[in-house]
C-alpha cells in the first residue's frame, strides 16, 4: 500500500526543481503578478464559501 503513495511524496529537491522550472517559464517579473492573481482567486473562493445559504433562497423567491 505504501508503494502506491511513494511517487506522490514531494521532497525538498522536487520543490526546488519545480521552483526553478517556474522561474524559467515565467521569469522573475511575472511571478508576483501570478501570485496576486492566485491570492485574489483564493480570497474570492473563501468569501463565496462563507456566504449564507439562506441568501440563495431569498434570491430565488
Amino acid at each position: 500500500m505504501t508503494a502506491l503513495f511513494l511517487p506522490l511524496a514531494i521532497g525538498p529537491w522536487q520543490i526546488v526543481l519545480i521552483v526553478v522550472i517556474v522561474l524559467l517559464l515565467f521569469g522573475g517579473r511575472k511571478i508576483p503578478e501570478l501570485m496576486r492573481g492566485l491570492g485574489s482567486g483564493i480570497k474570492e473562493f473563501k468569501e463565496a464559501s462563507k456566504e449564507d445559504p439562506s441568501d440563495d433562497k431569498k434570491i430565488e423567491e
